[in-house]
C-alpha cells in the first residue's frame, strides 16, 4: 500500500504547482509525488478515453483528491473518538472534526469517485465508500490511537493490519475460536454467579461487567505462546483477581471456596497471611497449540498500581537468569483499573522506565479494566486526560480502546497487541471499556453516588448473554454453536455448584524457585546469635585489590580518579582499605563465587559522594569500563545502573528483581537516605511485610546514606526510627555500620545464611573518607565474620570495672565520641557500637553490661530524641529483654518536628553539646 498521507499536509496551491511541473517533466518531481500523480493521471485517462485526459485533470479535482486524503488521515488519527467502545452509555462528544465540511467537501461529493481509495486498499471508490470503510475500521467496537507513534514502520504495520481487518465477519475468527471465547465467558460468568449466590455480601471485588478480561488473558497467553513466550508474569489489583486465579491460573474452586468458608486456616507459624484477593499463585498451562507456559500472578497489597514495578523487576530478573536476556520469552502483563491508571503516579514512573537499559523488559501489555468509575468517583473527577491511558503517549505506545461487551473485538485487540509487542518490543495498552456490576465491593450500594448509571447497568445483560445473542443473530452455524454452549453452560453451572474437589494444574519448579525452596522457611533467635564466617582467603583478597587498583592497558583514567587511586594505594602501603574498597571487595568476592550482583539507584555508578566509581571513563575516548568485569573466568555478572529520578518504581523494581533468585545480591541505593520515603509504600507493603503476608522471602539490600553533618533536614536522616518500628518476627535486618570490613561481611552475609532477609543499611557519607574509618586487610580474610556489636577497642580486657560511664551508640557519632575520648584520655569511659540494631544482639549486649558492672549506661545518638534508635532501644530495656542494674539514659538532640536544623553553625553547636553531655560535661 502506497503511503500518500504526507500529501494531506500540503497546501493546494503547492500541490497544483507540483502537478504542473510533473506534467512538464515527471523526472523533476520526487518519486512519491510521481507515484501519486501517475494514479491520478490513470483515473483521468480511464475517464476521458484518451491520453490527453491526464492534462485535462483540473486543479479543482486534484484539490478534492487531497481533501479526501486529508479526511482519510484524520480518520486514522482521530477516528477512535467516534468508536463505539462504551457498552452502557453514549460516549461524550470529543469533537473529532470528521465531518465533510471540516475538509471542504460537500454532500454532493459523496457519490464522486476518488483515486484516494487506493490509499486505504479498496481501489478507486466513491467518497461514501471510503468513509464507510474508514468508519468500519476506526469507529467500530475498536478504536485505536497510534498516530502519536513517531516510528513510520510501526505506524504502517498497525495501519496495514487495521485497514485489512473485517470486523463485520467476526474479525476472521472461526468456530473453534468462537467456541473457546464462549467457554471462557461461561467460566467467568459461572464463577461470579456461584460466589454471588453462595457468599452474599462477602467482599470478592467481582469481575462482573468485565468478564471479557478472561477472554483477553486467555488470548494473550495462547497467542504469546505461538510467538515464543515461555513465561507470563501478571500484576493486578483486587478487581477480578479471584476470577483470574480460577479461570486463568487454575487455582481450584475448592481452594477458593475454602478461603471464603474460612475453614482452611493456614499454618501461621510462617506469617499472618493476607486476604484472598491479594494472594499470588503460580501454575503451568498447555495452550491449544500444545505449548506449555509458566504463569505467575504476583501477590499485591491494596495500594493500587504498586505491584507494577515489582512485576517488571521480576520479569527482568527472570529474563536475565533463565532466558539469557531474550525478552521475547517472558511477558509482563499489568492489569489496571481506569481510575488507578490515571491517578497513581507509579504508573507513570513504571512506563517511563520501560525503555531504559537497566529496566527494560521487552515491552509490557497493559490491560485496563475500564469500569468508568473509581470507587465512587466519576471519570470526570478522576482525570484530566481524554482517556485513562494518557500515559501511553510517554513511550509512544499504541492504545486499543475496545468495547467490553464484544469478546471478538477484545480478542482481536489482544492478539494484535501481543503481535506488536513481540515484533517491536514496546509497551501496548488495551483499554477495555466495560462497567462494574456492583459497588466498589459487594456490600456497597453504588446508587448512592451513580443512580442513573446503575439503573442502566441493572438492566444490562452480562457479556455472555450479549455474545450468545450475537451468535444467534449471525446465522445457522453460529446459532447451533450458541445453543450447544447454552446447554453446556447450565450443566457446568450445576456441576460447579455441586463440586467438592478438583485437581490443580501441574507446576514444575524452575531452578531459581528450587533454590528458594531449599532455604529455611522459619528462623529462630539462635539463627541470629552469631554470623557465619564470611571472610575470603588472602589470595582472593590480593587478587581483587590488584584488579580494583589497576586499569586495562590503553585505558586513561580521569585525573580525579587517578588521585583517588593514589590515595587508596597509600592506604594499601599501611595494609588498610577504605569504605569504597571494602564495598567493591564484597561485590568482587561474590562475583568470584559465580553469583551475580545488581545495583541501581540515582548516580550509583559513581556514587552520590564520588566514592564508588564502579564504572570509570577513559579521559581520551570517554568510553566506560566496569571495574568489576574481567576478574576471572566464569565469574558472575556485575550489573550496575544509574536509575531514572524515581524512588517508588525503582525500589519496587529492585524488590521484584530480588524475588527471582536467592543466589543474587540485589541492592538499591538512595541518593540521600531520606529520599527513600518517596517509596514508603514499597517498604511498608512489600519489604517489611511480604514474608508474613505472602511467604515471599527477599534478600534485597537498601543503602540509605544517613548521618548528621550540617546538610539540613532533607539530607541528614534516613528515618532509622521508621524501619525499627516496622521490625518484628525477624522480618529484616537494620544496620548502622562503622567499619569497611564490617560492611564487607554484612553484604556477604546476605548470601551466606540459609535464609534471606531484606537488609537496611544506614550507610555513611563523611565516613567514606574519614581517616579513621578504615580496616586492616587481615579483617577481610577467612575466619572473620560480621560483628553485630563492637566493644571499645581502647579499654583493656581487665579494665572493665574501672569504667564509670558506658556510651552505647550506632553509626557516625562513634567517631565524634572516640575523638573526644582520645583527646581527653578518658579511660573511664567506654564506647560500644551497635552495628546491627535489629535483630538486636541481646546476648552480646548483655555481656557488655556484665563487663562494665560499675558503669552508668547512656544511649547516645545524633538524631532528635523522638527519632533515631532511642525509643526502640528504650522499649527493649523496659521490657527487660536486656537486663541492666540501673536506668538507661539517653543523650540526643531535643525532640523535633524536623529531622535536622538547616543552619550549619547551629548544627555544630548541637553536635558538640551531644559529645560534651556524653562525657558528663554540661
Amino acid at each position: 500500500m502506497n503511503d500518500f498521507s504526507f500529501i494531506a499536509n500540503a497546501h493546494p496551491s503547492y500541490i497544483d504547482s507540483m502537478y504542473q511541473q510533473y506534467l512538464q517533466d515527471p523526472d523533476q518531481v520526487e518519486e512519491t509525488w510521481r507515484a501519486f500523480f501517475r494514479g491520478f493521471d490513470y483515473a483521468g485517462t480511464a475517464t476521458n478515453g484518451h491520453a490527453e485526459g491526464a492534462t485535462a485533470a483540473s486543479s479543482e479535482a486534484l484539490d478534492k483528491e487531497f481533501k479526501v486524503l486529508a479526511l482519510i488521515k484524520a480518520f486514522r488519527n482521530r477516528g477512535h473518538l467516534l468508536s463505539t467502545t462504551n457498552p452502557i452509555r453514549k460516549r461524550r462528544d470529543r469533537q473529532p472534526n470528521l465531518n465533510l465540511e471540516d475538509f471542504g467537501l460537500s454532500e454532493e461529493d459523496r457519490q464522486l469517485s476518488f483515486e484516494a481509495g487506493r490509499e486505504v486498499g479498496i481501489g478507486k471508490a466513491t467518497l461514501q465508500q471510503i468513509i464507510d470503510h474508514m468508519r468500519k475500521v476506526y469507529c467500530g467496537n475498536i478504536g485505536i490511537e497510534y498516530h502519536h507513534i513517531q516510528d513510520r514502520e510501526k505506524r504502517r504495520w498497525i495501519r496495514t493490519k487495521m485497514e485489512g481487518l473485517e470486523p463485520d465477519t467476526s474479525y476472521g475468527f472461526g468456530n473453534d475460536q468462537k467456541r473457546r471465547i464462549l467457554e471462557k465467558l461461561n467460566g467467568a460468568v459461572v464463577f461470579e454467579k456461584f460466589l454471588h449466590t453462595k457468599y452474599i455480601g462477602q467482599k470478592r471485588f467481582s469481575l462482573e461487567g468485565g468478564e471479557n478480561t478472561i477472554v483477553a488473558l486467555d488470548g494473550l497467553i495462547n497467542k504469546g505462546a505461538e510467538l515464543g513466550v515461555q513465561e507470563v508474569l501478571i500484576g493486578m489489583a483486587h478487581r477480578g483477581r479471584l476470577n483470574v486465579l480460577a479461570n486463568i491460573m487454575g487455582k481450584t474452586y475448592a481452594q477458593i471456596f475454602n478461603e471464603f468458608e474460612g475453614t482452611a486456616v493456614p499454618d501461621l507459624s510462617f506469617g499472618d497471611g493476607d486476604v484472598k484477593y491479594h494472594l499470588g499463585f503460580s501454575s503451568q498451562v498447555e495452550t491449544p497449540s500444545g505449548k506449555n507456559v509458566h504463569l505467575k500472578l504476583v501477590p499485591n497489597p491494596s495500594h493500587l498500581e504498586s505491584v507494577d514495578p515489582v512485576v517488571e523487576g521480576f520479569a527482568r530478573a527472570k529474563a536475565d537468569i533463565l532466558y539469557n536476556s531474550d525478552y521475547d520469552q517472558i511477558l509482563p502483563i499489568l492489569i489496571h483499573g481506569d481510575a488507578a491508571l490515571a491517578g497513581q503516579g507509579v504508573t507513570y514512573e513504571t512506563v517511563q522506565m520501560s525503555k531504559l537499559a537497566g529496566y527494560y523488559t521487552g515491552g509490557t501489555i497493559h490491560f485496563v479494566i475500564n469500569n468508568q468509575i473509581g470507587f465512587t468517583t466519576d471519570f470526570d473527577d478522576a482525570r484530566s486526560s481524554t482517556y485513562s491511558t494518557g500515559v501511553a503517549n510517554v513511550v509512544q505506545a499504541p492504545v486499543f480502546h475496545v468495547n467490553g461487551d464484544d469478546p471478538e473485538a477484545v480478542l482481536f485487540a489482544t492478539e494484535f497487541a501481543i503481535e506488536y509487542r513481540q515484533k517491536f518490543n514496546n509497551d501496548v495498552f488495551i483499554d477495555m471499556v466495560c462497567y462494574r456490576k456492583h459497588g466498589h465491593n459487594e456490600g456497597d450500594d453504588p446508587k448512592f453516588t451513580q443512580p442513573e448509571m446503575y439503573d442502566i447497568i441493572n438492566n444490562h445483560p452480562d457479556p455472555r448473554e450479549v455474545y450468545n445473542r450475537r451468535l444467534v443473530e449471525r446465522g445457522d452455524v453460529d446459532k447451533e454453536l450458541a445453543e450447544e454452549m447454552e446447554d453446556s453452560f447450565w450443566k457446568l453451572l450445576q456441576e460447579r455448584l455441586d463440586e467438592v474437589r478438583e485437581n490443580p494444574l501441574p507446576y514444575e519448579y524452575q531452578e531459581p524457585e528450587q533454590a528458594w525452596r531449599e532455604l529455611k522457611k522459619t528462623t529462630t533467635p539462635e539463627d541470629y546469635r552469631e554470623s557465619p564466617d564470611t571472610g575470603i582467603d588472602r589470595e582472593a583478597v590480593d587478587k581483587l585489590i590488584k584488579h580494583l587498583t589497576s586499569f586495562p592497558d590503553g585505558f586513561t583514567p580521569l585525573s580525579k580518579v587517578k588521585r583517588l587511586m593514589k590515595g587508596k594505594n597509600k592506604l594499601l602501603e599501611e595494609n588498610k582499605l577504605d569504605w569504597a574498597m571494602g564495598e567493591l571487595l564484597a561485590y568482587g568476592s561474590i562475583l568470584m563465587e559465580g553469583k551475580d550482583v545488581r545495583m541501581s539507584g540515582q548516580d550509583v555508578r559513581r556514587g552520590t559522594f564520588s566514592h564508588r566509581h564502579a564504572v570509570a571513563y577513559d579521559a581520551k575516548t570517554y568510553e566506560p569500563i566496569n571495574r568489576l568485569d574481567g576478574i576471572q573466568e566464569g565469574q558472575g555478572k556485575f550489573r550496575i545502573f544509574n536509575s531514572l529520578l524515581s524512588e517508588f518504581a525503582v525500589l519496587g523494581f529492585e524488590y521484584g528483581y530480588s524475588l527471582a533468585s536467592p543466589d543474587n545480591l540485589v541492592l538499591w541505593e538512595a541518593q540521600f537516605g531520606d529520599f527513600y520515603n518517596g517509596a514508603q509504600t514499597i517498604v511498608d507493603q512489600y519489604i517489611s511485610a511480604a514474608e508474613s503476608k505472602w511467604r515471599r522471602m527477599s534478600g534485597l539490600v537498601m543503602l540509605l546514606p544517613h548521618g548528621y553533618e550540617g546538610q539540613g533536614p532533607e539530607h541528614s536522616s534516613a528515618r532509622l526510627e521508621r524501619f525499627l518500628q516496622a521490625c518484628a518476627e525477624f522480618n529484616m535486618t537494620v544496620a548502622n555500620v562503622t567499619k569497611p570490613a564490617n560492611f564487607f561481611h554484612l553484604l556477604r552475609r546476605q548470601l551466606a545464611r540459609p535464609f534471606r532477609k531484606p537488609l537496611v543499611v544506614m550507610s555513611p557519607k563523611s565516613l567514606l573518607r574519614h581517616p579513621e574509618c578504615v580496616s586492616d586487610i587481615s579483617e577481610f580474610e577467612s575466619g572473620n565474620s560480621f560483628q553485630e556489636l563492637i566493644d571499645d577497642p581502647f579499654i583493656g580486657p581487665r579494665s572493665g570495672k574501672k569504667v564509670k560511664r558506658l556510651l552505647l551508640c550506632s553509626g557516625k557519632i562513634y567517631y565524634d565520641l572516640m575523638q573526644k575520648q582520645r583527646e581527653d584520655d578518658r579511660k573511664d569511659v567506654a564506647i560500644v557500637r551497635l552495628e546491627q540494631l535489629y535483630p538486636l544482639p541481646d546476648q552480646q549486649l548483655q555481656a557488655i553490661f556484665d563487663r562494665y558492672p560499675n558503669a552508668e549506661p547512656y544511649w547516645v545518638q545524633e538524631e532528635p530524641s523522638n527519632m533515631g534508635a532511642w525509643q526502640y532501644i528504650h522499649s527493649i530495656f523496659l521490657a527487660k529483654e536486656v537486663v541492666v542494674n540501673t536506668e538507661l539514659k539517653h543523650i540526643a538532640r531535643k525532640a523535633s518536628a524536623s529531622t535536622a536544623t538547616g543552619f550549619k553553625e547551629v548544627h555544630d553547636q548541637q553536635q558538640q553539646r551531644i559529645v560534651n553531655l556524653a562525657f558528663g560535661e554540661e
